[in-house]
């Protein structure tokens, strides 16, 4: 798929845990792993409002247009 998610590089970063982050932003581990690894067809954008606020960044940094994937 063309959309690479960056939410781990974005986690790194932050020094945050992936069962914090779904805590934070209110979804179950288990949906925040699917997100993770590019499998989930659609996100909210609600969610990604959320996850935003929680990481202090912006949508470009979660989500990559990379054709060649």
């Amino acid at each position: 798929m063309p959309i690479v998610v960056n939410i781990d590089v974005m986690l790194a970063r932050r020094k945050m845990h992936s069962g914090e982050l779904a805590e934070k932003i209110g979804i179950s581990p288990a949906n925040l792993s699917i997100l993770k690894t590019g499998k989930a067809k659609a996100v909210r954008f609600s969610t990604l409002e959320s996850i935003c606020r929680a990481l202090d960044c912006q949508p470009g940094d979660i989500l990559e247009y990379s054709p060649d994937s």
